[in-house]
């Protein structure tokens, strides 16, 4: 099979043509620029292009191999031009997650998802990382860049997938997984959900699609457990003493992956040789996911938390980094992502920041916008907080990178959460 990827060097797409091209399918694609998964894809001897995308690549591409599969993110525009050839040559035409769920179908492997509103990626690496320690046979995709490994691996002895099935698009419902994860539910995505409810159902639907169910603690399981009365599945509680990973919620993270190896250890022969110590041991010493707690130089983090919740345990795991390695307190530099999210959320950041030293709280990253909203400031948002004296509006400039460079000097510990572009910036201005 021929298959052509629109957007393919992103961390949505890269991993997925990675896997692709393991497999043996040929693959092909294009960019408007290169993305993260740039360099991986040019080891992988897969050809793209980038730049300009006005389908001239996509028809010299289909002309000399007869493509048969056009794949695309949900971003793409219905006029966007390669879509449009796309379907005027008559190829199949679908989003990634029908491409990836019909891979592990033919690949007859065992799906473990990893879902939920946050941890999603943190939770896939780590498993990703204990099933590649333990020498495990499981292909696997995540939404990020791996420092231990490429971003998505197929291998025809593997009997597994690990994959980070996303919720946005109600991508997630295009899979019947073997075991799946719930990291955490707490309602997102409000251009894609109506309404909490909404999103709760599509939570219930896919759990009930799952073969067998790990839910993190008990705010991850549905309300009403009965609805899953013929399904395998089990609630977890306090994570194990012995996990020592910085932050409540990594080590709930390492918790739930700790008992999804176990399960998957159970599928094996001779797993009783792997000890639970064993396990714990190299859960303890993860090295981490691109823009999840990434360390960029001493004293200096990126995360891509932009939603309350997430920001709460990403603070706490800086109070506790910046504990352990003597610094002078932590620094938070904030780029909400989406204006119609934010009002979703808008009153859930009152206590967001407790504990921090001193907050940037930067314009909000606009996509996908309902123009009747109001866009809010960050003075909007300031006012709302219970510490607000800690926080500054602040742009991307020079007088910020200045501020933020002598905080640094001053042995404070400056963490940007952010899913919008203030990471590219950050790792330009203040590196």
């Amino acid at each position: 099979m021929n298959i052509y990827i629109s957007g393919i060097s992103g961390t949505g797409m890269g991993p997925l043509a990675l896997m692709a091209k393991n497999a043996g399918y040929q693959v092909f694609g294009s960019d408007q620029q290169r993305g993260a998964i740039s360099n991986e894809l040019d080891q992988a001897q897969i050809p793209f292009a980038v730049g300009v995308q006005d389908g001239q690549y996509l028809q010299k591409v289909h002309e000399k191999y007869h493509l048969d599969w056009f794949v695309h993110t949900s971003a793409l525009p219905e006029d966007h031009p390669e879509l449009q050839l796309a379907k005027s040559l008559g190829l199949k035409i679908s989003k990634r997650d029908e491409l990836t769920a019909t891979l592990v179908k033919e690949l007859n492997l065992k799906m473990i998802a990893v879902a939920g509103t946050h941890g999603k990626t943190t939770t896939t690496a780590m498993l990703i990382w204990a099933a590649k320690n333990l020498q495990l046979p499981a292909a696997y995709i995540v939404g990020s860049t791996l420092n231990f490994a490429p971003s998505g691996s197929y291998q025809k002895n593997d009997q597994y997938f690990i994959y980070e099935a996303d919720e946005y698009d109600r991508n997630f419902l295009h899979y019947q997984p073997w075991l799946s994860l719930i990291t955490f539910v707490s309602y997102d995505h409000p251009d894609i959900y109506p309404s909490e409810s909404d999103y709760h159902q599509a939570f219930l639907q896919f759990e009930k699609q799952s073969q067998s169910l790990i839910f993190a603690n008990p705010a991850a399981a549905p309300s009403d457990l009965s609805q899953l009365s013929s399904k395998l599945f089990q609630t977890l509680e306090t994570p194990d003493p012995h996990l020592t990973l910085a932050g409540s919620a990594r080590r709930e993270d390492a918790n739930l992956v700790f008992y999804a190896i176990k399960q998957i250890l159970t599928d094996q022969p001779n797993s009783h040789q792997v000890s639970d110590q064993q396990i714990i041991d190299i859960l303890n010493q993860f090295p981490g996911v691109g823009r999840r707690f990434e360390r960029l130089a001493d004293g200096l983090y990126s995360d891509y938390a932009h939603h309350p919740e997430e920001i709460r345990a990403t603070v706490e795991i800086a109070k506790e980094e910046a504990k352990n390695l003597g610094k002078n307190g932590v620094v938070v530099v904030y780029q909400p992502h989406q204006n119609t999210r934010q009002h979703e959320v808008f009153s859930l950041y009152q206590d967001a920041f407790l504990g921090v030293d001193q907050l940037f709280w930067l314009p909000t990253y606009l996509t996908r916008e309902n123009p009747e909203l109001k866009i809010y400031t960050p003075a909007d948002f300031i006012a709302t907080l219970k510490n607000p004296e800690i926080a500054t509006s602040v742009s991307l400039d020079d007088q910020l990178r200045l501020k933020l460079k002598s905080l640094l000097q001053d042995n404070y510990l400056v963490i940007l959460m952010s899913a919008g572009p203030a990471d590219q910036w950050f790792r330009d201005s203040i590196i």
